[in-house]
């Protein structure tokens, strides 16, 4: 099923009249999107990709790695794996298995 089809947070940012990072909701109103699983993962993934150098500052345009923080991240994502081990649906758990496994072949070739 279409996710977007299905929620009424289809839209994100200022492509929808919002603030950035915000969606309308059924009332018109700019809120946060929901908070998922996999938006917490792909949350996490994001700020290690950023604190490997492999995406930009928004702002400035410029990459910079921080390793150290990166490690962080990731070591984050191994612990959600852990914990929530047998809690998750299929899709949530290929999803943190895929992430993880690509984030530490990155890593490791930075170190």
């Amino acid at each position: 099923m279409n996710k977007a089809a299905s929620h009424p947070e289809t839209q994100a940012g200022e492509s929808c009249g919002c603030p950035e990072g915000q969606v309308k909701d059924a009332f018109g109103k700019c809120v946060m999107p929901t908070v998922t699983f996999s938006s917490l993962i792909l949350s996490l993934n994001t700020s290690a990709l950023f604190h490997m150098g492999e995406l930009a500052h928004p702002e400035t345009g410029k990459k910079a790695q921080e390793l150290e923080l990166a490690k962080h991240a990731i070591d984050t994502i191994a612990l959600l794996e852990t914990k929530t081990k047998g809690n998750l649906t299929p899709d949530e758990k290929e999803l943190l298995a895929r992430v993880l496994y690509d984030l530490k072949m990155r890593y490791v070739q930075l170190v």
